[in-house]
């Protein structure tokens, strides 16, 4: 096992030292070569792990880290096998993606290498268990993830969602740093297992205390509102494979810490369960409900990032609230529901985030108010953007339908208590979640049909270019694993049983009462769904076999006795949802530039919408504002006299050695007083 982990770390060196001196075709193949030889190693290790062989040793370190402790549990080798097949679809889908940039060398050199350390760096986070080494290698997959968002860098745009990737980053690890340092002044040791022995052995409010700093740091990662502001921005900044991976795992590491920490802290589950729960349920609809008004296809798709970050979360609250009521059968579908949905969101959204590639690369815009009718040519595309479509809603026979299901299922289990508190928290939830997916489908319905459907509006469909079959190949095989879980959960669920054990604290969820009643539910949802695309295939079938000898003859569709030849004639995204924006307005932000017939013959009318973020506003624009106006308020000090400058240094160097004897003169007087 530790020589598996050394060589997989090995070859990712080997490979960024070699890159530089290989041509651009041969950059590319050794990049898929690392992570594919990556991938296998992670894989033998986390299988290893999941069949009941945990790795558990130590590295010496040096006299400033300690002992570097390296574990790898149920819950590493989950996240290991999601982060490994997102990286190796995601360097499939890459390797066609950029050949647009084939000219740009030393870039695609500087993004291999990214991409590589990426990967290396979010695995090794897995499985080190030094909170000091732990901080060093985020660090490097902070930096390593803002060179792959910045590849078209030479973009205004680009740059500064970079910029703005970075510095949340920087907060993130600042609130990491204060929650371990907190640890190691307490306990003396930057291992992991001294945060189970110092809030064990403190009063709960410090644990909650130090969960909370925790929390920040991670939710900042993981795209939690108030903290998701970098993630609107820097997906559709990043190439398409990047922001597959970027939705699809790099921002699920903050859900991996935020299940890590919960596994070691010893503290009141109760107040964190709710506190969770509140933020994850506000997250998924604020989330969905900007997506729906954005006019960009990555940002819409990133705002539903954050909509699903929102589920997971409310899967990890119900969790939580099981360990605090020592509620088992809640523990087990709250986090079997986290689990699965952090698998099934890697899934769909890597899958949509590429199909949203193939538009790019193919119509050169992903403005959705541009597109239409692209079915016609990206026929393959549109397929497979309906399979996303439908899964990220919850659908069956999808994936997305089993966790949420489970997440449903813990929350109407909990509904009956006699505890009023959680009674009426289920009910919340429930509501919130029904809400999230309802506003989920309206998002999709006007998604797919205004970009794929209807007939083309400001892009000429003839100008759009023929989709290629290797960039669809990847993507058909994400759809043969959403598939597999919408058809066999079983399989799946016993793979998730391993980790949900260990915050049950029991050896098997088995022994854990009404889990075989859910298993055996799960089982007969598969074979329903397996039922289900079994019949359309087989209408399909008949239909192709009755209609194969006919001529087909395409005519116009029924147009209520007229059929006119405008593409102006057709819903936008902005007219699609039109109502719903007016009943959301109190909770959106939305600035419109409009100007409306006025007489019988008017001159054309137009009317464009802007979706802004109110809590990026709040929290980040005004604050900014007000720090801005308050320092333009010192302007007067910048007036190039050489003078004013040493009158400057004078004043500062006078009060730096007078501020200590005043103050011991105050103490003085304040001693004298009190002795009167």
């Amino acid at each position: 096992m530790r020589l598996l982990i050394e060589l997989f770390n090995l070859v990712a060196v080997v490979s960024i030292v070699a890159l530089p001196f290989l041509k651009v075709r041969r950059k590319g193949i050794l990049t898929l070569v690392t992570i594919c030889l990556q991938v296998v190693l992670a894989s033998i290790l986390s299988v290893q792990v999941l069949s009941g062989n945990p790795v558990d040793y130590s590295y010496a370190g040096s006299f400033i880290t300690g002992a570097i402790p390296i574990r790898v549990d149920y819950l590493s080798s989950w996240f290991i096998l999601i982060i490994g097949f997102t990286f190796l679809t995601g360097a499939v889908y890459g390797i066609q993606y950029m050949k647009k940039y084939i000219d740009q060398a030393a870039n695609i050199t500087l993004h291999a290498s990214a991409y590589i350390l990426a990967f290396t760096t979010l695995i090794d986070i897995c499985i080190v268990q030094n909170s000091l080494v732990l901080l060093v290698i985020w660090e490097m997959m902070a930096i390593s993830s803002f060179i792959l968002i910045i590849f078209e860098h030479y973009k205004t745009e680009t740059l500064r969602a970079g910029i703005n990737f970075l510095i949340q980053s920087h907060v993130c690890i600042l609130f990491l740093t204060l929650a371990f340092m907190w640890v190691r002044i307490k306990t003396g040791t930057y291992d992991f297992n001294d945060i189970t022995a110092f809030t064990g052995s403190q009063p709960s409010l410090i644990g909650v205390g130090l969960f909370i700093f925790f929390f920040i740091g991670f939710a900042i990662k993981a795209g939690f509102v108030p903290f998701h502001t970098w993630l609107p921005l820097a997906h559709p900044a990043a190439p398409a494979h990047i922001s597959g991976v970027m939705s699809g795992v790099i921002i699920k590491i903050g859900i991996f810490g935020i299940l890590r920490v919960l596994l070691l802290i010893k503290t009141n589950f109760v107040t964190i369960g709710y506190l969770i729960l509140v933020i994850s349920v506000l997250t998924g609809i604020y989330g969905v409900m900007l997506a729906i008004i954005q006019h960009n296809l990555k940002k819409l798709l990133a705002y539903h990032s954050i909509e699903n970050i929102g589920i997971i979360g409310i899967g990890i609250g119900l969790g939580c609230l099981g360990v605090g009521y020592s509620n088992q059968i809640l523990i087990v579908l709250g986090f079997s529901g986290a689990l699965l949905h952090t698998l099934n969101h890697s899934l769909f959204k890597s899958l949509l985030f590429y199909s949203t590639g193939n538009v790019y690369q193919l119509a050169h815009t992903i403005n959705i108010e541009s597109l239409g009718g692209l079915i016609r040519k990206m026929p393959q595309t549109a397929f497979l953007f309906l399979i996303g479509s439908l899964a990220i809603c919850g659908l069956p026979p999808f994936n997305g339908f089993i966790s949420e299901f489970l997440i449903y299922l813990g929350m109407f289990k909990s509904i009956s208590s006699t505890d009023f508190t959680l009674t009426a928290m289920m009910l919340f939830s429930i509501l919130g979640l029904v809400l999230i997916g309802g506003l989920a489908m309206i998002c999709f319905t006007k998604a797919f049909s205004i970009v794929f459907l209807g007939t083309p509006r400001q892009i000429s469909i003839d100008k759009v270019e023929q989709e290629k079959r290797a960039s669809t190949l990847p993507l058909y095989a994400i759809v043969a694993v959403i598939m597999a879980i919408g058809i066999v959960p079983i399989a799946f669920l016993k793979v998730i049983s391993l980790p949900v054990g260990q915050f049950a604290n029991v050896i098997s969820v088995d022994t854990v009462s009404q889990f075989s009643e859910i298993t055996h539910t799960a089982a007969m949802i598969g074979v329903y769904s397996a039922v289900f695309i079994a019949l359309v295939g087989l209408t399909i079938f008949i239909r192709r076999m009755i209609t194969r000898n006919r001529l087909t003859s395409i005519g116009n569709t029924w147009g209520c006795g007229y059929n006119g030849s405008s593409n102006k004639m057709q819903y936008t995204a902005s007219s699609f949802i039109r109502t719903y924006r007016k009943l959301a307005s109190p909770f959106l932000h939305v600035d419109k530039i409009k100007r409306e017939a006025k007489e019988i013959f008017p001159d054309s009318v137009h009317q464009e919408t802007h979706p802004h973020d109110k809590v990026e506003k709040w929290l980040i624009d005004k604050p900014i504002y007000a720090f801005r106006q308050l320092l333009s308020r010192f302007t007067f000090l910048q007036n190039g006299n050489v003078q004013a400058y040493i009158l400057y240094g004078f004043i500062f160097i006078t009060l730096v050695i007078l501020i200590p004897e005043i103050i011991e003169k105050v103490k003085f007087l304040i001693n004298f007083l009190n002795q009167i």
